[in-house]
């Protein structure tokens, strides 16, 4: 074996692409709930505003905070269609990220404005026209019944489409507090229903927005992906067949779907070192859902000696 360190690379099964299968009918689908969502928030706002709902006002936020999420989950399937080029050698996906901290901090500022109104609101109660604020909140039921069974008839097999049709879910569960809420006031008289109501679902805002905002801090930090040790997945290495040493594992998010990771391994005695490269692939694949590896076979001791 050579005394210079060797440095072999392994896929599995994947190709250097790095993209997600793209799905025509599930873009489709999501392409459709993107349409109904986003047109509806939009008029959600403006009936909002004209019936003095607050609670309509921030369930358009989270509208709109879902249509980001529908909207993201196109670039993804539009993404996955980008060829790498020289200058880019893992493709776009890091835009998808980078949307995603915009989206999250804007809606971190509309929540802070819809607390706002809604203690002003509390203090001195405003008039609301329940009747309009109720056909508003039935009309977004209508519409996220459409988008939720357009998406649970997609194929369950898409974590693009199971992540949109978990954000419809919760749209349709703030039209139907928007619907309680206005049949509330329409026989008490409560206006402050409708402030109470603004801010659960500002609740449900800040949880969708505060994900976005710290899962792509986390992304763009390199940081390592939930729910992967290290330590483990070294130890783990370490009583594969074949492997004398392992360590200098790393790992990072390359998109949501997709991790990347390098570490170092060097051959017991009488081993190819050419073997071990698609031997550690393996492992990392099937134990810990990482598809892409770059695997450096060091003579043995080269580990042991850095670490003395």
């Amino acid at each position: 074996m050579s005394s210079e360190p060797g440095h072999a690379h392994s896929d599995g099964d994947h190709d250097h692409q790095h993209g997600a299968e793209v799905t025509q009918s599930n873009e489709r689908r999501i392409r459709l709930v993107f349409i109904l969502t986003a047109g509806y928030a939009l008029v959600q706002a403006i009936g909002g505003w004209l019936a003095g709902s607050l609670a309509l006002i921030a369930d358009a936020g989270h509208m709109v905070s879902d249509s980001a999420a529908l909207l993201l989950a196109l670039v993804a399937y539009r993404v996955a269609r980008w060829p790498i080029d020289a200058q880019r050698t893992y493709g776009f996906h890091r835009v998808r990220v980078l949307a995603a901290l915009a989206n999250g901090a804007t809606l971190l500022l509309l929540v802070a404005w819809i607390a706002w109104e809604a203690v002003q609101r509390i203090n001195q109660p405003a008039e609301i026209l329940a009747g309009p604020m109720l056909v508003v909140a039935t009309i977004g039921l209508v519409v996220n019944l459409v988008g939720a069974y357009a998406l649970w008839s997609g194929d369950s097999g898409d974590s693009n489409l199971r992540g949109a049709l978990l954000h419809v879910v919760g749209d349709l569960l703030g039209s139907v507090g928007a619907i309680v809420a206005a049949i509330g006031i329409m026989l008490t008289g409560w206006s402050i229903l409708d402030p109470l109501l603004s801010v659960l679902v500002a609740g449900l805002v800040i949880r969708s927005a505060w994900g976005l905002v710290s899962d792509s801090i986390r992304v763009l930090l390199q940081a390592t992906p939930k729910g992967i040790v290290a330590d483990e997945i070294e130890a783990g290495l370490l009583n594969l067949p074949g492997i004398a040493e392992a360590g200098h594992f790393h790992a990072w998010t390359l998109t949501d779907e997709s991790i990347v990771a390098t570490v170092h391994v060097s051959p017991k005695e009488g081993i190819d070192p050419l073997t071990l490269p698609s031997v550690v692939a393996s492992f990392l694949k099937e134990g810990h859902g990482i598809d892409h590896v770059t695997v450096q076979v060091d003579p043995r001791g080269a580990l042991l000696a850095r670490h003395a």
